[in-house]
C-alpha cells in the first residue's frame, strides 16, 4: 500500500489571518472545487471550525455520489489546520494546510498525503484515473484561488 503526496504552494496577497479565515470556511470550499465535481456540504452551516469538527460532503466521482466525512484533527489560527478523512473513497486522506506570512503575503501550501483502497486494483485505478484526476483538481483550485485572491503566485510541487 503505497502513501502517495500531493503538494501545492502559492503565495497570495494578504496576511495569514485573512487567508486562513478564508480558507477554513468550509463553504468556500465550494468555491474553488471543480463544477464537474458536484460537490456538496452536507453539514449545516454555520460550521464551526476547531478540532473534533465533522464535516459530511458528497461529491459525483465519474457519475457515482460519493459521500465523504472528514474529521479536523489540527486547527491553530492562522498558521496550519488539517482535515482526515473518516469515511469515503480513501484508506488515507491527512490534507495539511498551511498559512505562512512571507514576501508580503501569505504562503499557502496544501499537502494531502493519501492511499487507495483495494491493493493492485487501488494501485492502477491511481496509475489510470485517481492521480490526474487529482492534479486537474488542484490545478482548478490554483488558478481558481489566483482569481479570487488577484495577484497570486503559485508553484507545483508533486510527489508520486
Amino acid at each position: 500500500m503505497s502513501i502517495h503526496t500531493l503538494e501545492r504552494k502559492q503565495l497570495l496577497p494578504g496576511n495569514p489571518h485573512e487567508i486562513f479565515a478564508f480558507f477554513e470556511s468550509p463553504e468556500n470550499l465550494a468555491r474553488i472545487t471543480p463544477p464537474w465535481l458536484n460537490f456538496r456540504i452536507l453539514t449545516p452551516s454555520p460550521i464551526e471550525m476547531k478540532v473534533g469538527t465533522v464535516i459530511d460532503y458528497t461529491i459525483r466521482w465519474l457519475g457515482f455520489p460519493v459521500r465523504w466525512k472528514t474529521l479536523i484533527t489540527t486547527h491553530r489560527p492562522p498558521f496550519i489546520f488539517v482535515d482526515e478523512q473518516i469515511a469515503g473513497p480513501y484508506s488515507l486522506w491527512h490534507h495539511t494546510h498551511t498559512f505562512i506570512d512571507a514576501d508580503g503575503g501569505t504562503h499557502m501550501t496544501d499537502t494531502v498525503r493519501y492511499t487507495l483502497p483495494a491493493g493492485v486494483v487501488g494501485t492502477l485505478a491511481h496509475a489510470l484515473v485517481v492521480r490526474r484526476q487529482l492534479q486537474e483538481i488542484f490545478d482548478y483550485r490554483a488558478a481558481t484561488i489566483g482569481k479570487l485572491f488577484a495577484g497570486s503566485r503559485f508553484a507545483v510541487r508533486e510527489g508520486f
